[in-house]
């Protein structure tokens, strides 16, 4: 992911981790955090998250699916990329 498309989407996580609105994105923060993830990972999963339901958006030309972002963050923490490999 390009680094500044990541700074842009991290802010916008910190916008919805202190709205009323999103209080979902909080909720699924804290889970991360007591999962023993540290803030900046929690963070950087919850904006991975966002952008590839924002990639949706613009790739299918529709709004915003809230209830597909919901879902997708009930699914973090994605896996470590060293777990995902296997020794053969």
């Amino acid at each position: 992911m390009n680094d500044d498309l990541l700074a842009d989407l991290l802010a916008a996580i910190e916008q919805q981790l202190i709205s009323p609105q999103t209080k979902y994105v909080a909720k699924t923060y804290d889970r991360l955090i007591k999962l023993g993830l540290t803030a900046d990972e929690s963070k950087k999963q919850l904006a991975i998250c966002l952008g590839e339901q924002m990639d949706e958006v613009m790739r299918k030309k529709r709004g915003f699916d809230e209830k597909a972002y919901k879902e997708s963050l009930e699914e973090l923490p994605y896996a470590d990329e060293d777990e995902e490999e296997t020794t053969d």
